[in-house]
């Protein structure tokens, strides 16, 4: 079984696209027996990706090759509970559950959607404005009592909302999965990324390339960043922008990890090569600089 004392690695394998992808379990095993092999066993899900469909899908993949659970780390998620009526879901309005109740039978849920025996971690989808952290806490304590789930973490919670849940546990929440890219540098000021230096926590970056944008986006931020990663790209030796935005981002000192999207290997293996791209401050804050349009004061 994988220690519950290992950090979260620098690159994670989303697979929010999943049912996008249309491949085959056997397809999907051996995109992920790749990923493995090219250096990622970190993977990225959630209850709702897909419909509710790709979790269980993920499975599928699973059982064709049992043995690769204990290679692998699922990160997954609940809290949010969308209105699909052509699935035959109550209610008429997207809306967010962090009662202990829901948070339980999420969990349990997944673990038979992934035809495992325990999750490695389990994060807060979106902060809940009716949360209750005691609550909630109670829920992570039974879960971890029953060997459910091994680690806990939120996703785009601001600091306080962190704060709050983590002064009712007495153990330490392991990340805060947020949105972070050179083309949404939020976290850089907000204080969420101070406080996972504080806390000894390791954030997620989802949408690290800004669901595309920095490759297509025709605004003028979009332009400014991709004409400066391409400089960049080309003084660093990077084949690719993504690459010099994964050095970019891996370059913060809160030792993030970032979230990769693509169901592409070739892709996933530039991702890895990224890691050993350096840039040094100059460079790190031209883009900054790119992204907002002004130097620093």
């Amino acid at each position: 079984m994988i220690s519950t004392e290992r950090k979260i690695d620098e690159l994670v394998l989303g697979f929010w696209r999943l049912l996008d992808w249309q491949i085959s379990p056997q397809q999907c095993l051996t995109f992920l027996e790749q990923a493995i092999e090219a250096g990622i066993t970190e993977t990225d899900h959630a209850d709702i990706y897909g419909q509710y469909g790709c979790e269980a899908e993920f499975g599928k993949a699973l059982a064709l090759k049992p043995s690769i659970r204990d290679d692998i780390k699922i990160i997954t998620k609940c809290g949010i509970k969308p209105a699909f009526p052509s699935l035959g879901l109550e209610g008429k309005a997207n809306h967010y559950d962090s009662s202990a109740k829901h948070i339980i039978a999420s969990a349990q849920q997944s673990l038979k959607h992934f035809n495992t025996d325990r999750l490695d971690v389990l994060l807060i989808h979106r902060p809940d404005y009716l949360m209750n952290a005691d609550e909630m806490a109670h829920a992570f304590h039974t879960l971890k009592q029953h060997g459910d789930v091994l680690e806990f973490g939120v996703s785009n919670f601001t600091p306080s909302q962190l704060s709050l849940l983590q002064s009712r546990l007495d153990f330490d929440l392991v990340t805060n999965q947020i949105e972070c890219s050179p083309y949404e540098m939020k976290a850089l000021d907000d204080g969420t990324l101070d406080q996972c230096q504080l806390l000894d926590i390791k954030p997620m970056f989802w949408s690290p390339l800004a669901g595309g944008r920095l490759f297509s986006g025709s605004d003028e931020k979009a332009i400014r960043l991709r004409l400066v990663l391409e400089q960049v790209a080309s003084e660093i030796g990077a084949s690719s922008i993504d690459q010099v935005v994964y050095a970019w981002l891996l370059m913060h000192p809160s030792a993030p990890s970032v979230v990769l999207g693509t169901g592409n290997i070739k892709r996933i293996e530039s991702a890895v090569a990224a890691k050993q791209l350096k840039l040094n401050r100059e460079q790190w804050y031209r883009i900054w600089q790119g992204s907002t349009g002004h130097s620093v004061p």
